[in-house]
């Protein structure tokens, strides 16, 4: 039985793992990567479920992989006073909001009150500009608050368990701490709290 090879198409994997048609009539079938092809990233697995390591644990960066207990523990603290940060943040830019708010104004109405009388009804309108100072500072602090949320999230993404709850402890400790001095507001025609 004799096969002819001139009209067959082969297929070349490529060092990127590619794969390339040759016409090449004598090359051959290769199912397996070249030794130096990695088809996980560097070589390194990442978890999908939660689990307490401190050995080859990728931390937002290529080259940042805790690997001791130390280097675990240093990694905690600092995303625990991250997570702190994020919530100072969130009520700092409230907080800049409020106090950077120009051009109150008040308009008073008069409106039918009960047995033919009028009464007065004040508004205070309250307005900024585009282009103002205020307005540019708390677009940067945004940009540095969305930043940082991505990075506690993908954190969080790691599974590593000590990390996960870095986050969370120092949420909730940065919202203890800053949150406290934020005036509630309840609005009783609101339904959904």
């Amino acid at each position: 039985m004799q096969h002819d090879h001139n009209h067959m198409v082969h297929l070349d994997h490529q060092m990127n793992g590619s794969a390339m048609s040759t016409p090449d009539p004598h090359a051959h079938h290769h199912t397996t990567p070249s030794p130096d092809h990695s088809h996980h990233g560097g070589g390194m697995m990442m978890e999908m479920t939660f689990h307490f390591s401190y050995k080859n644990v990728p931390l937002l960066f290529s080259g940042l992989v805790i690997n001791t207990a130390g280097e675990m523990a240093g990694a905690f603290v600092a995303v625990f006073f991250l997570a702190m940060f994020y919530e100072g943040l969130k009520i700092a830019r409230e907080s800049l909001l409020r106090k950077s708010q120009v051009s109150i104004r008040y308009n008073s109405m008069p409106v039918p009150g009960p047995n033919g009388t009028v009464l007065m009804e004040t508004h205070k309108t309250v307005g900024q500009q585009m282009l103002s100072f205020p307005h540019i500072f708390q677009t940067v602090l945004h940009i540095i608050q969305v930043v940082v949320s991505y990075f506690l999230m993908l954190i969080f993404m790691t599974y590593n368990a000590y990390l996960c709850i870095a986050v969370a402890a120092g949420a909730g400790t940065g919202y203890f701490f800053f949150s406290w001095k934020k005036a509630v507001v309840v609005d009783i025609t609101e339904h959904c709290h």
